[in-house]
């Protein structure tokens, strides 16, 4: 991964993917140099380049490995969120197709700093072409000698299984996705306790996202501090951001934290069609609550974009443009989420089939103004009342989507009601 756009790389012609070419560009040098270290300077490392995951939360890998017990009796397990079930994202999808062997050194650093012996890759069940890549790369580094027993000669034995989901978005939580591993229904669990105490098969687990762990030799070979000079204090380095939308070269962009999202807006991807505007930005994906045109100048950088009432998430950005109906973007919002909840919470369960149906009348044109009222409150009923951060995910959106484009939505509303009436 480099500073600038990933473009150039995604149109290269070389066969990234394979062993021997990511061997020419350095490929495991930064294994083979963590296996020199003791496990605890390893995570010293991770720590001192302020790395945040990458799959949404933003926690510090570094701090997160911590918290393993490794003096207890049971193995310790590494687990990688492949999932990318979040609408606008396709980052994780891209590494595994074009990096996998990027990711296969970050899981043998993760493995060797933790203590574990087994690692599970649980990729989303629709990225079959992803996954048979990631195969082939498990067998070229098995063949070299990287991965299962002795690994690069040392006293590391480690195996990497792939398992594949079944297409379902609440597995992208790592609690939920602990359960589809030991071959349950996923649905998320109470916590505490925590996975890295009792996580899969009631052993001490680390989960990290994709992009998180190709991070990882990059930190390892160039220093923490370097990494973390890339970025922002508290949050270094550089990360992968899916444009999509309104904007004229949509693609996966490498930035440092910090950079403006209007500069990846106008300066990276181009901007809007001409004769068209963005009239707002979903920064993080689909579950982060959308920006004006106002707040386009804050920095993409965890702390800042929480401040701001948002997040950046995964990394998803989905321009919206002016010629794009915000009541069109309500219903796919209220009905991808009463598709995807899993049901064990009432309040979720309930409330995203009652923000649908309520989007869906106002769309018909037989909703009223009184229903936007409805809509906030039952996504407020449904904050931070589930067992896990899916009901948030619902309905901070929506709640920010009624509260920063009401008048919109109303105008919208009427003319629908408008055309029913002339039929």
């Amino acid at each position: 991964m480099t500073t600038t756009s990933l473009r150039p790389i995604m149109d290269a012609a070389e066969n990234l993917f394979r062993l021997d070419a990511y061997r020419r560009r350095g490929g495991y040098e930064s294994a083979r140099k963590a296996l020199k270290m003791a496990p605890s300077d390893v995570m010293a490392e991770v720590r001192r380049a302020e790395l945040r995951g990458r799959g949404g939360a933003g926690f510090p890998a570094g701090i997160k490995w911590g918290f393993i017990r490794r003096d207890g009796d049971k193995p310790v397990y590494l687990c990688v969120n492949a999932d990318e079930g979040e609408p606008g994202t396709f980052k994780d999808r891209w590494l595994m197709t074009h990096e996998p062997h990027l990711l296969l050194e970050g899981i043998i650093i993760t493995a060797h700093a933790v203590g574990a012996r087994s690692a599970f890759v649980y990729v989303r069940g629709e990225y079959e072409g992803a996954a048979r890549r990631l195969e082939e790369a498990i067998a070229e580094a098995r063949e070299a000698g990287f991965l299962g027993e002795k690994v690069f000669g040392k006293d590391l034995s480690l195996e990497v299984v792939i398992h594949r989901g079944a297409g379902a978005y609440i597995c992208g939580e790592e609690t939920a996705l602990l359960e589809s591993l030991e071959g349950k229904r996923g649905e998320p669990r109470l916590k505490p306790p925590f996975p890295a105490s009792i996580g899969l098969f009631g052993a001490p687990t680390v989960i990290n996202n994709v992009e998180t762990l190709c991070n990882i030799p990059r930190i390892i070979g160039e220093g923490g501090e370097a990494f973390a000079a890339a970025g922002r204090p508290g949050d270094g380095g550089t990360r992968l951001f899916g444009v999509s939308g309104a904007v004229r070269r949509p693609g996966l962009y490498e930035l440092p934290i910090g950079t403006p999202l209007r500069e990846l807006l106008y300066a990276h991807a181009g901007g809007p069609a001409e004769g068209t505007s963005i009239k707002g930005v979903i920064p993080g994906g689909l579950s982060a609550p959308i920006l004006r045109p106002d707040e386009f100048d804050l920095p993409l950088e965890c702390s800042v974009m929480i401040g701001a009432g948002t997040m950046i998430g995964s990394g998803a950005v989905i321009a919206v443009g002016s010629n794009t109906s915000m009541l069109e973007v309500l219903g796919v919002m209220t009905r991808f989420y009463d598709h995807e909840s899993c049901g064990q919470c009432t309040p979720c369960r309930i409330g995203t089939s009652w923000m649908h149906k309520t989007a869906a009348r106002l769309a018909s044109g037989d909703g009223e103004s009184r229903d936007f009222d409805e809509l906030v409150r039952v996504a407020v009923s449904i904050k931070g009342r589930t067992f896990c951060p899916f009901g948030d995910a619902a309905a901070l959106p929506v709640l920010a989507l009624v509260g920063k484009f009401r008048a919109e939505l109303e105008e919208r509303a009427s003319e629908a009601a408008a055309r029913k009436r002339s039929c």
